[in-house]
């Protein structure tokens, strides 16, 4: 059995099997780009969520863009 981290994704609390990137929390919300990511307050482009490995309690934000005046 692996083992497994929790994490709060926009404030709800998940778990993940370890070893977990941030890929595999965007992954599990299914999100559809455009959005900006967050791990802990600092901000993570695209092209490191692969590389981004992620710790039990670590805070995730996933923010979409909001259009309109």
């Amino acid at each position: 059995m692996s083992p497994v981290i929790s994490v709060h994704i926009n404030g709800r609390a998940f778990a993940l099997s370890a070893p977990a990137t941030l890929a595999d929390a965007v992954a599990l919300l299914q999100l559809k780009p455009p959005f900006a990511a967050a791990v802990n307050l600092q901000f993570v482009p695209n092209t490191r969520y692969h590389h981004t490995p992620l710790s039990d309690a670590d805070q995730i934000d996933l923010i979409a863009p909001v259009t309109g005046g």
